[in-house]
């Protein structure tokens, strides 16, 4: 059984998808990019804001599901560029302060709405 987490706090999809799902005890969260959640606008600014807005609204996920940063297991990260990867890299280690989640980080040819950084997940439900 699957259960769709749509959470009237988050940023809105841009596509026909569920942000996140829960099945069999886990949370499978959709790839996030800096959407600011009350405006539906992208968050634009430097990489560093822009990877904090995403990982923002990764934990609203989270939360919607009960759970916070510390229950991811599995990330994905895809950078425009792997010119971002250290400076995406100091926001996303600040979300975790013990042992971070298994995790890629790629880069592509390109992302929605031209973003720099887009960030996909897994929870346990622990």
């Amino acid at each position: 059984m699957k259960k769709a987490i749509f959470p009237p706090n988050a940023a809105k999809p841009i596509a026909p998808y569920s942000p996140a799902v829960e099945a069999g005890g886990f949370v499978f969260l959709s790839g996030q990019i800096a959407l600011d959640p009350a405006t539906g606008e992208l968050r634009q600014g430097s990489i560093a804001e822009e990877t904090r807005q995403v990982m923002e609204n990764i934990g609203t996920l989270l939360r919607a599901a009960g759970l916070d940063h510390g229950h991811l297991v599995k990330m994905t990260i895809f950078l425009s560029d792997m010119e971002h990867y250290a400076a995406v890299n100091d926001v996303y280690a600040s979300y975790f302060s013990d042992g971070p989640p298994a995790r890629e980080a790629v880069a592509v040819k390109g992302l929605p709405r031209d973003v720099n950084v887009e960030i996909s997940g897994i929870a346990i439900r622990t």
